[in-house]
């Protein structure tokens, strides 16, 4: 039996309603700057942190739109039905008010600090994209994966244009393809567990051989772009004096071994997806560790 929901006023309501957990992913937003390794450069600092905010408020007011869509089929889902515009806690209304008012602050906040036309551009794509899949794109096949995916991508750019850093294509190609493997493998996960309670609409249009060469081709592109970055030799590539080339090329093996890991688990009959191997699985975890170390070594060290 699913537990009771909880009881919650307006203020815990709307607080749940925001999704802060969420907010997570918007650590992509550091990627660039601290690859280019000026993560601890005062004005970047100060750019990216704008940025996070200004992606917080952004996603929470797309959340908002998205629950006041589907309350009522959250309503009958074993446990959406506990968030609290489909528990009745927070108001539709209310709901759209605090949408509106968070996508104000998302693009004015910058303007306190500096003009970021680039940083105002990625926003805009970032929040059509996600009204578009809100508002029907998210039941056409393939392109609610790519609309999925758009979403780290437009996070990890946009630390970059916020402090307009230059970034290489293929720095560019790890990030959007890395985002479809995890987007396909969280969909993968999704129809192994179609019989115990899975309703998006779309997973109908998928079968397990087509998300099987989908996760495949992705991993492919990831790994083959991510050698690119590593041994990129071009002017503004990896190859200056400000960073130590051989730790950078050693990440490759992490990474390598981190997407095989994930492909194994998707291909089990547990169906784990990325996501959850990313928050609970040891060796996941140790991976993401080791890539980490190696790059901080050669990049700031």
């Amino acid at each position: 039996m699913a537990d009771a929901p909880v009881t919650r006023g307006p203020v815990r309501a709307l607080a749940s309603a925001l999704r802060p957990v969420q907010w997570l992913k918007n650590g992509l937003i550091v990627v660039a700057p601290v690859a280019a390794g000026m993560a601890t450069d005062a004005d970047v600092v100060r750019h990216t942190g704008a940025a996070f905010l200004c992606f917080c408020a952004a996603a929470s007011a797309i959340y908002l739109i998205n629950d006041v869509r589907d309350a009522p089929a959250d309503r009958v889902h074993p446990t959406k039905r506990y968030r609290a515009i489909a528990a009745g806690q927070l108001s539709p209304a209310a709901a759209v008010a605090a949408a509106v008012v968070l996508l104000v602050v998302a693009f004015t906040l910058p303007l306190a600090l500096w003009q970021p036309e680039g940083l105002y551009l990625v926003l805009a794509l970032y929040v059509a994209i996600h009204l578009a899949y809100n508002f029907g794109l998210k039941e056409v096949p393939v392109l609610e994966l790519a609309a999925v995916a758009s979403g780290f991508f437009l996070r990890a750019y946009a630390g970059a244009v916020a402090s307009h850093i230059g970034v290489s294509i293929w720095f560019l190609s790890v990030i959007s393809f890395g985002a479809l493997f995890l987007v396909v493998g969280k969909r993968s996960s999704e129809l192994t567990h179609v019989g115990r309670g899975a309703t998006r609409k779309v997973l109908a249009e998928y079968s397990p051989d087509f998300l099987h060469s989908a996760l495949t081709m992705s991993a492919t592109v990831v790994v083959t772009t991510y050698l690119l970055w590593a041994f990129e030799t071009t002017p503004g590539g990896l190859s200056t004096l400000r960073h130590h080339i051989v730790p950078i090329r050693l990440s490759i093996v992490p990474v390598v071994l981190a997407i095989l890991y994930v492909m194994r688990a998707a291909e089990t009959t547990e169906g784990q997806s990325p996501e959850d191997l990313l928050y609970r699985n040891r060796v996941v975890q140790s991976l993401g560790l080791l890539w980490a170390a190696l790059l901080y070594i050669g990049i700031y060290r």
